[in-house]
């Protein structure tokens, strides 16, 4: 296992300041926009775009994605999606930063393969984003945004999230440790 020596470490935010700052941007952001954060919507967004530039006949024919879809408004020009933009290219850039940017690589054990990871990684993505559709939200939209507002449902939201969490980790900690 590699070691990252002292001098070499990289750079992060204290992560009780990171959170005191999430906390600010999160009531910031409702206070200015009247709703929470989230990134489930920039998704929706893309994909809703997506389909109208490849059928776009079908694409206003779904139900689901066609109510995205107007002749007057693309689906591309929400603060989601900015919002979304924000967050890649800041971290893109705090990365450079803090030269924690290098060559891509995959982190795994050495329990199990790079493969495997990657695999279940993508299951993993899969599951949540799936997830989030149910949910009607991703994890920031629905926990942390309804928490933030003391919405009983962002509470309930919060402890499901962190209880599977917690629950579900003894099963995969054979793939990890």
């Amino acid at each position: 296992m590699d070691t990252i020596k002292k001098e070499n470490a990289p750079h992060y935010i204290n992560p009780y300041l990171g959170g005191v700052l999430l906390g600010m941007l999160l009531l910031l952001t409702i206070y200015i926009t009247g709703r929470g954060l989230g990134a489930s919507g920039a998704v929706k967004s893309t994909v809703a775009t997506t389909a109208k530039i490849v059928t776009p006949q079908d694409a206003k024919a779904n139900a689901y994605i066609g109510r995205y879809i107007t002749d007057d408004h693309s689906p591309m020009y929400t603060w989601l999606v900015f919002e979304s933009l924000g967050i890649f290219f800041g971290g893109l850039l705090s990365g450079v930063i803090f030269r924690r940017v290098g060559k891509p690589r995959i982190e795994h054990s050495s329990k199990i393969s790079g493969n495997k990871r990657l695999i279940f990684a993508t299951i993993g993505g899969i599951l949540f984003g799936i997830g989030s559709q149910f949910g009607r939200g991703c994890t920031s939209g629905a926990a942390l945004s309804g928490s933030g507002t003391f919405a009983v449902g962002g509470i309930i939201v919060m402890f499901a999230i962190f209880g599977t969490g917690y629950a579900v980790a003894w099963l995969f900690k054979k793939l990890w440790i």
